[in-house]
């Protein structure tokens, strides 16, 4: 069994607006724990500015804050035609903060305290409306044909034996051609939550997948980048 997230949302990058160090941290670990790419600001403007020099998928945005407060952030985001979708997380019984935060374009909103699980409900539904729809599972490179959803792999119309969680990695690299994954994220995305492999795991398993790809050293299709990871080097067709 693989990782329980369907890949459309495992490169979603989340910013999180939030000035408790206590909630940050647990924010940023099970984001990231999800598969998701984070980047983390204590109040609004560093937050507008962090946006603008990298757009997030979605924005966490707590309405509570020191400086410019989650409402002015909002303000300015839709003043600026700026339709990230975002995510309020208001204080219990704060009803008007929260119908304030809506009509000014909030997507949806949470009251503190909350389960996590229902936090990463609320992002994948969010992000399950915002986002393109997901690229096909089919994918034709050189002489391969990759049937992700099947979790089937041919080379020349005859079949290759990969196990899941090869196919697993195959899809990762394939899915996002040219983009280099660390051994870290190749490890969260590919295996299970409670799984705790080494990041030596991964390259076993590339190892594997390499030679049953029949990949030649000379024109590496999972080629290594010294340092940083893996990446699939072949555009689709």
């Amino acid at each position: 069994m693989t990782a329980a997230f369907p890949l459309e949302f495992t490169l979603a990058h989340i910013l999180v607006v939030e000035d408790d160090p206590d909630l940050q941290q647990l924010l940023v670990t099970n984001l990231e724990y999800e598969g998701y790419t984070v980047a983390l600001a204590g109040d609004g403007g560093p937050a507008l500015e962090i946006h603008g020099q990298r757009r997030a998928d979605l924005i966490l945005l707590d309405l509570m804050l020191p400086g410019l407060d989650g409402f002015q952030v909002l303000r300015t985001l839709r003043g600026d035609g700026d339709a990230v979708p975002v995510l309020m997380l208001t204080a219990r019984g704060a009803e008007a903060d929260r119908v304030k935060g809506l009509s000014l374009g909030a997507d949806d909103y949470l009251v503190k305290p909350f389960s996590i699980l229902e936090l990463l409900a609320r992002i994948k539904a969010i992000l399950r409306r915002s986002r393109p729809a997901a690229p096909s599972q089919q994918i034709a490179c050189g002489p391969f044909r990759f049937d992700f959803g099947a979790m089937t792999a041919l080379r020349d119309g005859q079949p290759l034996d990969l196990t899941s969680r090869e196919m697993r990695l195959l899809e990762i690299l394939v899915t996002y051609p040219g983009r280099t994954h660390s051994r870290t994220d190749l490890l969260r995305l590919a295996w299970e939550v409670d799984a705790r492999p080494s990041p030596r795991t991964v390259d076993v398993h590339v190892a594997n997948l390499r030679r049953k790809l029949g990949d030649e050293e000379k024109r590496r299709l999972i080629a290594t980048v010294e340092g940083e990871g893996y990446r699939w080097t072949e555009r689709p067709d």
